[in-house]
């Protein structure tokens, strides 16, 4: 996998074994920050949540793009490892939190302005997670069986099985 833009654009990171993460293809994570861009502008001085970490891609996508601060919570072990290693391979340090999401938000005081929420597609925890999230806007990966009330919804975008639903708080 490779960091689509910014100041690491094509810089390669590993990525865990796919039973354990799930990679967002690069023409999504492309779609999520022009989106973003639109709705934002500017994201020096901007933070940045990525709920569930997998291989911390989403999160070097933000700091090489230009977001201030990056936040990543991750649950597994091994997929913790590798967003430490992808993160030391770019010479950041991580700040990256370890433990169950659900847990680890209910006593997250901080407000970030984007959070990212790419759960595991069948774990069911999507309507559970965004009364907790504390963020100006939320971007969710989900597949298509996953719906949201349409009066939440700013923006949806499809790719394949895939959609990214933004929500504006």
């Amino acid at each position: 996998m490779n960091i689509t833009a910014g100041t690491y654009n094509g810089r390669k990171i590993i990525s865990p074994d796919e039973k354990i993460t799930r990679p967002t293809l690069s023409k999504v994570r492309m779609s999520v920050f022009n989106t973003l861009f639109s709705m934002l502008g500017d994201f020096s001085g901007k933070t940045f949540l990525d709920l569930f970490g997998g291989s911390g891609i989403m999160g070097l996508e933000a700091i090489s793009r230009g977001f201030k601060e990056v936040t990543v919570f991750e649950k597994n072990i091994k997929a913790a490892e590798i967003i430490k290693k992808n993160y030391e391979m770019l010479g950041i340090k991580p700040n990256l939190i370890i433990g169950d999401s659900i847990k680890l938000i209910q006593n997250h005081e901080d407000f970030y302005d984007v959070t990212y929420i790419d759960p595991p597609y069948e774990s069911g925890i999507y309507e559970k997670m965004l009364p907790l999230v504390k963020s100006k806007i939320i971007v969710i990966e989900h597949p298509k069986t996953v719906v949201f009330t349409q009066e939440l919804i700013t923006k949806q975008k499809t790719y394949g099985d895939t959609i990214l639903t933004f929500i504006s708080k």
